[in-house]
Parts: structure tokens; sequence; C-alpha cells
């Protein structure tokens, strides 16, 4: 199976919804990626094609030859995932199955096209389901994995099927790279005079090893020569199958008390985490599905706004949940799975329980499943050095953020910011040193003991964007009589005489 054009329809398939805007299909379009020659082009859709583009073309000379082109960036890992997950809805027509190279997949449907009337019937089933998912592709079946991959990539009809022992004829009149060859293998074998694979057959294979700079490079063409005619094996390991993190339990006689519910949350919990802990990943929602015994059904969910394997917790989640339930008839089968999954990086923790110190993602899953998942909302670092600026709130479910060691390499910052720093009254002031008296909200407080100044340089580049100007602020930790400590800064310096004088203001106070 191949999708010559796997990564615009991917990118056509997630912006056809409402909002977004699809690739355009009646203009030349292109996806643009980097490699050691500079900007190329990795795909092009139909209508770059007619205009004379092709993938691996640098992009300042496809500009050239069609200035109208219009690009996007590639995103080869995206195209990466979402091939992988055809392969796995292509379960359906076998169980032996893996992706091919960057754009393909193959499958092993020996024993199994008689259910779906023949390979014909087969690849006909296969062809209209992608082509209703808006997915082109071109379906080549053959006795070999080889063979398979030439007829899907170079016969003219799609599908195309090699009868059982015609590959020999079949493949004779196909180009030389159709045997799946490196570029510079297949150019150095056109150049003597070798363009069909028809054309190996007789050609005496010492011959043939004397006109490589190698003997491994002859073997290489040899050997995948061998394995589209079927006289040498080829290893093709099927894609492993998904994990699947569920577990289930059901009972002879209906559970009528809430209390059951909950010890059968209890043990599907410490299962499903059990899974999970073997394969290395954690939870991000998990799923409660109870069948009653009248035929009902219903289905609580929970998010995670970390990946978690503890027992106890996904059972927290769920248990308040559970016990506000109507239990009808009583319950006699319930499932608990994991919706979503993250690799679960282990953690360096105490010896004991007691020295292990706790992350918040216990207490933002709570609140969450109180309040909604939209209400919660934790900090995020942000790049500046500006105190107001350096951070900003998403949803607690986004991923975990990266907060780096740099703020513990900084001198102590208070854990309250203000909103906004209010201004100060400063009535005695040190020149180019912290005040000795001011006046914040109405009250006279004397400077008893300071540390500083910590002097933040403002961000030019804000200002060239049309951002308001900043000004130099110098920060100082200070103490009054009473023991009360404050964090403030003044903006601006002394030395400059052309600017307006510098002002004082308190940006957070200390516990």
């Amino acid at each position: 199976m191949w999708l010559p054009q796997l990564p615009i329809e991917r990118l056509t398939r997630e912006n056809s919804r409402p909002g977004r805007t699809a690739p355009p299909a009646k203009k030349p379009f292109a996806l643009v990626g980097s490699d050691t020659h500079g900007l190329t082009l990795a795909a092009v859709n139909v209508s770059g094609r007619h205009a004379g583009l092709a993938p691996g073309m640098r992009l300042a000379d496809a500009r050239v030859i069609c200035p109208a082109l219009l690009t996007a960036p590639a995103t080869p890992g995206e195209d990466a995932d979402f091939l992988e997950a055809l392969a796995r809805w292509s379960s359906r027509y076998s169980p032996c199955l893996n992706v091919d190279g960057p754009d393909g997949l193959w499958l092993d449907i020996t024993g199994i096209a008689h259910l779906f009337g023949g390979e014909s019937g087969l690849l006909t089933d296969l062809e209209r389901r992608f082509a209703k998912a808006g997915l082109g592709v071109r379906l080549g079946l053959a006795e070999t994995l080889g063979a398979a991959h030439a007829l899907a990539h170079f016969a003219r009809t799609t599908p195309c099927i090699a009868a059982p022992g015609t590959l020999p004829e079949t493949l004779a009149p196909f180009p030389i790279e159709a045997l799946r060859l490196a570029p510079e293998t297949a150019l150095l074998l056109r150049r003597l005079g070798l363009k069909r694979i028809g054309q190996l057959y007789d050609l005496p294979r010492a011959s043939l090893e004397r006109r490589f700079h190698s003997k491994e490079a002859a073997e290489r063409v040899l050997r995948r020569l061998d394995e589209a005619l079927g006289t040498r094996g080829e290893k093709h390991a099927p894609l492993l199958p998904a994990p699947d993190f569920v577990a289930r339990l059901s009972y002879p006689e209906p559970l009528i008390s809430h209390d059951g519910v909950l010890a059968g949350l209890r043990r599907l919990s410490h299962e499903l985490c059990g899974k999970l802990t073997r394969a290395g990943a954690g939870a991000r929602r998990v799923v409660l599905w109870a069948a009653r015994t009248d035929g009902s059904s219903l289905a609580l969910e929970a998010g995670l706004s970390a990946p978690s394997s503890a027992p106890a917790h996904l059972e927290r989640l769920l248990k308040e949940k559970l016990e506000t339930i109507d239990m009808g008839y009583g319950v006699d089968l319930m499932t608990f799975a994991a919706l979503a999954v993250e690799d679960l990086h282990p953690e360096q923790t105490g010896l004991s329980a007691a020295a292990r110190k706790p992350g918040p993602e216990k207490l933002i899953d709570a609140l969450a499943g109180r309040l909604g998942a939209r209400t919660v909302r934790r900090l995020f670092p942000q790049d500046s050095h500006i105190p107001e600026l350096a951070q900003n709130t998403r949803s607690a479910f986004a991923n975990l953020p990266a907060w780096n060691g740099e703020a513990s390499q900084k001198p102590p910052r208070p854990p309250l910011l203000l909103a906004r720093p209010e201004s100060l009254a400063v009535m005695a002031e040190i020149p180019e040193g912290p005040p000795a008296r001011f006046t914040w909200r109405r009250v006279n407080r004397r400077v008893v003991k300071a540390e500083g100044p910590e002097r933040i340089a403002p961000e030019w580049w804000r200002a060239l964007g049309g951002g308001a100007r900043q000004r130099t602020r110098d920060y100082y930790r200070i103490e009054d009589e009473d023991g009360c400590r404050y964090w403030v800064f003044r903006e601006g310096l002394y030395r400059e005489p052309d600017e307006d004088p510098p002002r004082w203001f308190l940006h957070g106070v200390f516990p």
C-alpha cells in the first residue's frame, strides 16, 4: 500500500474542520523541509506537479519555476504517527502488518482474502475505505513483499495483482528503481545500460560485481532482486499490537450497593495500574464503564494533569462521582480503561514514604474533578526577564511546564507577586540605593534592613515591536521595623538626565 500524497492529505484532513484553512487543491502547494542542501520540497500536490515541481527540489528553484507556489512547513513526525495509526486501523484486513518507509504499509493477507470475497474484493474494499477517508492509495499484491512494493509504486493500474508463479514475467518490464535500491545504486546501473529488472536475469553475477566499487554494493542489488523474485527470504517484522490498558470485572450476582461498586473500583484500579507499570506508562485520562442488569450503562471519565499509575490516585478521582450514581437493578459488569497514556519517566524518591515530596498533581486533579477542567489552571514559564512577564497560565491538563534551574541561581524572589506593581511614595531616599522611608497604602514604614540591588535591564525588542518602552529596574529586598519584608524596585536611573525622574514600586511581599 503506497500513499503518495500522505503528508498533504493528512494536513487536508486535519484542517477540514470548521475554523481552519485547508491546503488549496487547485493551486500549486508544497510542504517545505530542511536538509543539508537547505530548504527543499518535501511533498507537492497534484497542481504543483503539473506546474513542474517535484519532491526533493530546492525551494529557491521551485519559486523560479512557479512564482505562485504556496507553502507550509513539513511535519514528518506527525506524518509518521498518522501512518502508524493507519497501519493499526488496517488490522481489520490482517493481523500481520507494518509501515513501509515514510509513505507506505504492507499487509500479509495469507489465508484471509476469502473473508472479503477473494483478493480482488479485499483490495477493492480497502481502496474504497481509503478514498472515503480522503486518502489516495496505490495497491499491489504479490507473493513477495518486494514484488508487491514494485507493483504499488510502478504498475500502470491500481490495484495490481501478480498471478502466482508469474513474478519474473511481471517484474521484467519494471524500471530498476522498483527493486528498492538507493538512488546512487540505481543511477550507476542505468549508466551501465541496465534500466529494466529483466536485464538482470541473465547477467552473470560475477560480471555485475566487477562493475561496482565494492562487493557489498553488488550484493545489495542481487539481494533485492532475489527478495523480489522469492528466491531469498526477507525479514519483515510485524507491528506490535498497542497495549490494551483495560481491566474488566464481572459478577455472577448484580451489585446493588455502592460499597460493592467501590470495592470493584479498587480492585480494577490495582489491575489497570499493574498493566501501566509494566509498560512504563501512566494514565492521562481514564473511564469507568458499568453495565446494569436492565441493559443500561453509565460511564464516568476523569482527566489527570500528569501521567500516573498510582491505584489510590485513580480510585480517588472517581470515588466521589461513583457514590452519586443510580445503581438501578444492580451492576453486573465493570470496565476500567486508560483512554490516553503517556510515558512515565522514573523519578528518584526518598528511602521512606515520608521523605518524598508530594507534587501538586493530586490537588490539581481533585480540584478539576469538583470545579471542572477548564476552571483549574497552572503557571507555565515564558521567555522574559521581566518578573510579571516570565510566566503565564494555561490549562492544568496541558503538558507539564518545563521549569529549568535558572530560578534557583537568582536572588530570592517572593512567592507572592502583586497583580500590578504598586507605586510607592519614598520620603527618605538614598541615591543609587534602597529607600530609607516609604509610604505604601497610606502607611508610613521605616526600613531597617535592605539587600540588593538586582538589576533587570529592559527588553529593547519589545519597544521595536510596538510595545511600551521599558526602563532599567533595580530590585531590593527590604524589611521594615515591624519585621515585614517587601520586594521593591526603582524604575529608571539617576544618571539619565534626559529621562523622567526614577520612580519606586512595590512588586511583592515575602512571608
